[in-house]
């Protein structure tokens, strides 16, 4: 059974725009893609560097230290340097309010 934690309010993180949440063991990025919500680790898997100001076109995030591109979908590493997908937690939505997959349940 997955673990869920409220991490914010929908009027928290609107269409376009991304929110920054920091847990025990890992740091999380949610964003707001169309009003649909995708939290993924704030770690290239190239050089452990964070991916919160990355640019975001579409659903593909681009680290800002070295253009490696991950799907914020699925976590899959699009283009070199990183080979390796960044790990991806699932988010609900129930009413206002924003939860994510607890990183630290496992």
């Amino acid at each position: 059974m997955t673990n869920f934690v409220k991490v914010a309010h929908t009027a928290d993180i609107p269409s376009g725009s991304r929110f920054w949440i920091e847990f025990e063991e890992e740091t999380l990025v949610i964003f707001n893609v169309n009003d649909r919500y995708y939290a993924i680790a704030d770690l290239c898997t190239h050089d452990d560097g964070p991916l919160e100001d990355g640019e975001l076109q579409g659903f593909e995030i681009e680290c800002p230290r070295h253009g490696a591109r991950f799907d914020i979908r699925s976590g899959a590493a699009l283009c070199l340097p990183a080979i390796s997908a960044v790990p991806t937690y699932e988010v609900k939505v129930e009413g206002d309010a924003i939860y994510v997959e607890n990183p630290d349940a496992y």
